[in-house]
């Protein structure tokens, strides 16, 4: 079966490298790319390479910054002694979307996982610690992912912090709106384990 002219094919084979874009859809795209203004498609390419050449990390938390500071360790009215833990700079956003923290944030980088090759060294946790050395942390926020690797390096972090300041952990259990039949085991235990006075 034929892919048709070499640049189309070359743009499919880019789109399905992008996580979550099977072939089938990488060639959707690509087909709607060619069918769009030359414009737009432009626009696009111009978005991809500003994005690539203007977004770093944060010097202080490794946030996605455009500069050398993100815009949240920039805001003055953001509680410097409160920090939230979290794996990833696309685990900022939905925290941000609550409205209900309003600290700074550290990005791990990632999780610890030995199978995979990735130690305590290759995350960024020798600077969360010298960020609660320097002093003035009230608390840390352990907001890692609820699988095995997250768990894990909660644990390790807790570990290495505890005694310097207070270490807490995201609450885990049943989402609003689920019913019990439908809840796994962990997540019913979780929810049991973390159950709070009414």
């Amino acid at each position: 079966m034929s892919e048709g002219p070499a640049p189309l094919a070359r743009l499919t084979a880019e789109l399905s490298q992008l996580p979550g874009i099977g072939r089938r859809t990488a060639q959707r795209l690509a087909f709607h790319i060619l069918r769009s203004d030359e414009s737009d498609a432009r626009s696009l390419a111009q978005a991809i390479v500003e994005v690539k050449e203007k977004v770093g990390l944060c010097e202080i938390c490794f946030n996605l910054a455009e500069g050398p500071r993100c815009r949240i360790c920039e805001d003055t009215s953001r509680d410097e002694a409160l920090i939230c833990v979290v794996e990833e700079p696309a685990d900022v956003i939905p925290i941000e979307r609550t409205h209900e923290f309003r600290g700074r944030y550290h990005v791990l980088g990632g999780a610890l996982s030995p199978i995979d090759g990735i130690d305590a060294e290759d995350l960024r946790i020798a600077e969360l610690r010298r960020r609660v050395e320097a002093g003035g942390i009230t608390e840390v926020i352990l907001a890692t992912n609820p699988t095995t690797t997250g768990e894990a390096t909660a644990s390790h972090i807790a570990d290495l912090l505890r005694g310097q300041t207070s270490v807490t952990r995201l609450a885990a259990g049943l989402p609003v709106g689920a019913d019990l039949e439908y809840a796994d085991e962990v997540t019913l235990g979780r929810a049991m384990a973390g159950r709070a006075a009414l």
